[in-house]
């Protein structure tokens, strides 16, 4: 009779806990055009030797973050009041939420709690 209890822990184990919180606000994220910034200006900066490729992704990484927010393709990321009164920041692509909302958190997503 052990084999359900087994099977009942490792479904529990397997699934990804679900925590209730608080939209605070929602702030521009730039981490692609930040990523994709460093990656070339590294790239192209390695042309000067290390010097160039460190000076290259700092450049870039800059760059590309303010290219991004500037052409309006910064996507939002919200920061989040959990139970335990700590705030963290969850990237939820295509889902929309204002202050306020009551959201479940699922590992590294948002969702709206129903």
């Amino acid at each position: 009779m052990t084999v359900p209890s087994f099977t009942l822990c490792l479904v529990l184990l397997a699934s990804s806990p679900a925590f209730a919180a608080e939209v605070l606000s929602d702030v521009p994220d730039t981490t692609a055009g930040k990523a994709g910034g460093g990656m070339t200006g590294l790239m192209v900066g390695a042309i000067g030797g290390p010097a160039g490729a460190i000076a290259g992704a700092a450049v870039g990484y800059f760059g590309g973050g303010a290219v991004q927010q500037a052409t309006g393709l910064a996507e939002s990321a919200y920061m989040v009041r959990m139970d335990d009164g700590s705030v963290q920041r969850f990237r939820s692509p295509g889902k929309h939420f204002k202050p306020g909302d009551q959201v479940v958190v699922h590992g590294i997503r948002i969702e709206a709690a129903n």
